[in-house]
């Protein structure tokens, strides 16, 4: 699984942190995320497939929204981020992107979406 998620990096976001020698790395011991804000996770792990104005991929395929479970395309980022890092990401895009919801994720709101 980890493997087919690395695959799915964009070479492009792979360059931008390898040139960049002063960003703080993407991924913490035992293959989880290591950003802690929204925009920084987007930065790091969603962008590389929803493009920097998250409006996805257009073409072959489309990423669809699902985080934590996955689903077709979409790897089950849930088990590389611990439930605040995936409220703080789906909180970003809510609140970026031209959109604009008033109700917040909740870290509650994770846990309960994980699979059992």
């Amino acid at each position: 699984m980890i493997g087919t998620f690395l695959s799915l990096i964009s070479p492009a976001a792979l360059a931008q942190n390898a040139t960049n020698s002063s960003s703080v790395a993407t991924l913490s011991a035992g293959f989880k995320f290591a950003g802690k804000s929204g925009e920084e996770l987007y930065a790091s792990v969603c962008q590389g497939c929803h493009m920097p104005d998250g409006k996805g991929a257009t073409g072959a395929g489309a990423y669809p929204s699902i985080v934590v479970n996955g689903k077709r395309a979409m790897p089950p980022l849930g088990d590389m981020m611990n439930d605040d890092q995936v409220a703080a990401v789906v909180n970003y895009v809510r609140t970026h992107f031209s959109n604009n919801y008033r109700d917040a994720v909740t870290p509650a709101d994770v846990k309960a979406a994980r699979r059992p």
